[in-house]
């Protein structure tokens, strides 16, 4: 996804229920560095949008008949709007003071810090996020000593999330410790570090 296609998205939301301010979570977080610097492809992937009204959490629902998936937006552009609740994810505390604001026309999207959405994707443990993190480790969008540090302030369902996450993370930084190692050790980069 572009962030000029999520604004978009978001422009018609306004349109339909007047709310001009959006949390976008999850994945397309990832989109407030699109101006920035290049995003690797496993972070940008996601056709859809996991967000919220800003200001009326749960008026976003509404929205689902006509830009949620299947809907006649999402056949026609391609990408929809996933409806979610700021209760849906696992997330640090202080993580609402994170977010990052952008503005596109009359849309401000307010994107879940990338190393916050870390937190959430390693508790929901799918390969897809595991797969989002380690190009966003890769391209220096996300930070390990970041993520520890926040995991140390989640609060997680149960200890098995806990220890699922903090697993994760470690075996993410012997991967990213052997990855490094190698870059430096043969001409040239390896793939990964290409970005």
């Amino acid at each position: 996804m572009k962030l000029d296609e999520l604004f978009r998205l978001l422009a018609e939301a306004r349109r339909i229920c007047g709310h001009s301010d959006y949390v976008v979570i999850g994945s397309n977080a990832a989109l407030a560095f699109a101006g920035s610097t290049r995003l690797p492809d496993d972070m940008v992937m996601s056709v859809d949008v996991d967000c919220y009204t800003r200001d009326d959490p749960g008026r976003i629902f509404d929205l689902v008949k006509e830009l949620g998936e299947d809907s006649r937006h999402h056949q026609s552009t391609g990408i929809f709007l996933d409806a979610v609740s700021p209760a849906l994810p696992t997330l640090p505390d202080g993580w609402r003071d994170r977010l990052i604001m952008l503005e596109q026309g009359a849309c401000r999207a307010w994107f879940l810090d990338p190393n916050d959405a870390a937190i959430s994707k390693y508790a929901r443990g799918d390969v897809k996020d595991l797969r989002w993190i380690r190009s966003g480790i890769a391209a220096g969008i996300l930070s390990l000593p970041t993520i520890r540090m926040r995991a140390g302030r989640t609060t997680f369902a149960d200890a098995q999330e806990k220890d699922r996450v903090i697993t994760q993370i470690e075996i993410d930084s012997h991967w990213f410790d052997n990855a490094r190692s190698a870059a430096a050790g043969v001409a040239g980069e390896i793939e990964i570090f290409k970005r």
